[in-house]
């Protein structure tokens, strides 16, 4: 038999207050519908709930038996009512995220900070890793956004364009004469060249590259941080390929030099991934509104 909640709502008032006016008058309906409710499941279960007195009622044993259980579900609604109410005011949730290195100390930090200011009871969950570890993570649920180089091409996924950058090739003080006439892409390849390690997008977009010039590369370090190579390339080692927009601070302070090509180098794009088959979380929803904003708002 399909009952009423609203029933046990009024049983558990009832049961509660021991007087069916006054359990009306909480609930804010007639005595007559109290003394329904609770014929109704009476009826519905072969049991006598309530003993009427000349002041009230009170439960019998079979009433006061179901009490409790009733009195266990409806407080356990109202905790599920006011765990559902937290993730809307981000007092609590969740928020997973997937990203490279670079992406996250130059991209992710700004706007991290901000909504873990804002929203400090909502757990932050930021793994590390490569564009094709980002969308494997995301389709396998494991993340709910991902910051990666485009393109990416998946019907599981929703991409969208976040920024345009600039790779380019930077060296240190002991190469800084190379840095001040333009140089060939043949000319290039005479350095000692630092590169991220093979399987990243960023190791592929440039091996493809140079195939564009008919040239093969020949790595001399293959590193896994785009920091280390930095650091590397600023200690006399050769050449790193890096997203220019990451390292301004470094070519202002005259600590890495921009390699001028002949042949140019195309733009790349950055993407904000996500599931098409998953709503985001409302945690997810409102940090993804803020990552686009860090960008048209940067301050």
């Amino acid at each position: 038999m399909n009952v009423n909640m609203e029933w046990y709502r009024i049983f558990l008032y009832t049961a509660e207050l021991g007087n069916l006016t006054k359990a009306a008058q909480e609930l804010h309906i007639t005595q007559p519908s109290v003394s329904y409710a609770i014929k109704q499941l009476e009826e519905m279960m072969g049991v006598k709930l309530f003993n009427r007195l000349s002041k009230g009622v009170s439960l019998t044993p079979e009433g006061m038996a179901l009490f409790e259980y009733v009195k266990q579900a409806f407080s356990l609604l109202q905790a599920g009512e006011h765990r559902v109410q937290s993730f809307v005011n981000l007092a609590s949730g969740e928020l997973r995220i997937g990203a490279s290195g670079p992406m996250i100390k130059h991209l992710l930090f700004h706007p991290l900070d901000r909504f873990h200011t804002q929203y400090p009871g909502v757990r932050i969950r930021l793994v590390q890793g490569r564009t094709n570890e980002i969308v494997k993570r995301l389709k396998e649920g494991k993340i709910d956004i991902g910051l990666v180089h485009l393109p990416v091409s998946d019907r599981e996924l929703e991409v969208s364009h976040f920024i345009t950058n600039h790779d380019c090739f930077v060296v240190g003080p002991a190469y800084r004469v190379l840095s001040e006439n333009p140089i060939s892409a043949q000319m290039l390849t005479q350095i000692p060249l630092l590169l991220l390690s093979s399987g990243s997008s960023t190791r592929q977009f440039v091996e493809q590259w140079f195939e564009s010039q008919g040239l093969k590369v020949e790595v001399d370090i293959e590193l896994n941080s785009s920091d280390m190579l930095l650091e590397f390339a600023q200690r006399g080692y050769g050449a790193a390929f890096v997203n220019r927009s990451f390292i301004q601070q470094e070519l202002e302070e005259g600590r890495l030099f921009e390699l001028k090509l002949m042949e140019q180098i195309p733009s790349r794009s950055i993407g904000v991934v996500t599931r098409r088959d998953i709503s985001l979380s409302l945690a997810a929803a409102s940090f993804k509104e803020l990552l686009v904003e860090s960008i048209d708002n940067p301050s």
